[in-house]
């Protein structure tokens, strides 16, 4: 809605935040999953613009520790970028930072039981739900890396667990299990498909976490949701120029983001594809995203990140595929849907990414020890 004269609860929830000038406008933004998110536009000159957000609570039951989160890792960016940072070269990069409210300069706004915040738009920048070409694959690669680069070196005890068991797959299944035995009606041929691929596949879920109790991987603060239309490039030159939505930001494997952004990035139909027979695992997609990320963050990587990475990506995938799926099973407590069997497709198009993952096993490893030797190499 446009607000020439801004009236109503999300104009009074905005207006409740320290805004630059007279609050002019106020429309929805975006398709998000889980949240609530809204585009604000106040007087300037020039026009200012912020993002309004409602968090969703039964997703993120401390709301607070969300934004104590997104406040560390701001401040961390920040100081990093001001020092200079040498891989950015005369990139622009932008952090989105957070608003405070009028009355107690908290970051947030309680009301009516709803959880509020107000942070800065990304100017001049666009975001893509698909992958248009090599190019945007390597700046999305190399958005991710930087972000990584960034934070690399911010302890991951200052950050907060907001979602715990948030990308643990082995916790996932538990949950599938535990939803499936109480599953309350027949299951067609879909849902017997999805059964039967699962189970295929339980001894692999436990990989990341085996190498993290085992001292292999490490906890590094981490993204948590580096799909595709979270890397925003700027209009003008195509190039990365920051990473959004940080709720899901915590301590965590940088596994569990490499091989998201992979998922996202190299499935050239995207997750909402109609034709499974479309859906594919595009390689050439995956060595420029692993070669922009590369670019950026390979300095701190170790071998043994190098020798998960394939685990990481076909994992992901299957991880996120049985969490559709469970929520379908579940009556669609957790994603937005649009229709009943939304989930289940979702859920079906993961399964299918996965198939051409495990199918391309060879040439993923083999791309993944080139890339190595390169960037070993210095190139």
């Amino acid at each position: 809605m446009t607000l020439g004269n801004p009236e109503g609860d999300l104009a009074s929830i905005a207006a409740a935040f320290d805004l630059p000038g007279r609050l002019c406008s106020l429309e929805p933004l975006g398709n998000g999953n889980v949240n609530d998110s809204y585009l604000v536009v106040c007087e300037g000159p020039p026009l200012r613009r912020f993002v309004l957000q409602r968090l969703n609570r039964r997703v993120f039951p401390r709301p607070e520790l969300v934004m104590a989160n997104m406040i560390a890792i701001s401040e961390h960016v920040e100081a990093r970028l001001n020092q200079g940072c040498a891989l950015l070269g005369e990139r622009r990069w932008q952090h989105p930072r957070v608003l405070l409210s009028r009355a107690d300069q908290r970051p947030w706004v309680e009301q009516d039981g709803g959880f509020w915040r107000l942070i800065t738009f990304i100017e001049s920048s666009r975001s893509f739900d698909v992958v248009a070409s090599a190019e945007q694959a390597r700046e999305v690669g190399f958005g991710l890396g930087i972000f990584h680069h960034l934070i690399s070196d911010l302890p991951p005890a200052r950050l907060a667990d907001t979602l715990e068991g948030f990308h643990v797959t082995p916790r996932y299944l538990e949950l599938y299990d535990a939803v499936l035995a109480s599953a309350p009606y027949a299951m067609g041929s879909d849902v017997r498909h999805c059964q039967a691929f699962v189970e295929k596949r339980r001894s692999f879920v436990p990989v990341l976490e085996t190498a993290r109790v085992s001292g292999q991987l490490r906890l590094r603060p981490i993204h948590g949701d580096p799909k595709v239309n979270n890397v925003m490039l700027e209009a003008s030159s195509g190039r990365a120029c920051a990473l959004v939505d940080l709720d899901t930001v915590k301590p965590g494997l940088i596994h569990y983001d490499i091989g998201d952004c992979l998922r996202s990035c190299c499935n050239p139909v995207g997750e909402e594809a109609a034709d499974l027979e479309a859906v594919h695992f595009d390689i050439d997609l995956c060595r420029e995203v692993l070669s922009g990320y590369l670019a950026a963050a390979s300095a701190f990587l170790t071998t043994a990140d190098y020798d998960h990475l394939y685990a990481a990506i076909r994992l992901i995938s299957f991880e996120l595929g049985l969490r559709f799926f469970t929520d379908h099973l579940a009556g669609n407590v957790y994603f937005k849907t649009d229709r009943p069997d939304h989930n289940l497709q979702r859920a079906l198009v993961q399964f299918r990414l996965t198939e051409s993952i495990e199918a391309q096993e060879g040439r993923i490893l083999e791309l993944i020890a080139d890339l190595r030797a390169d960037f070993a190499s210095g190139c």
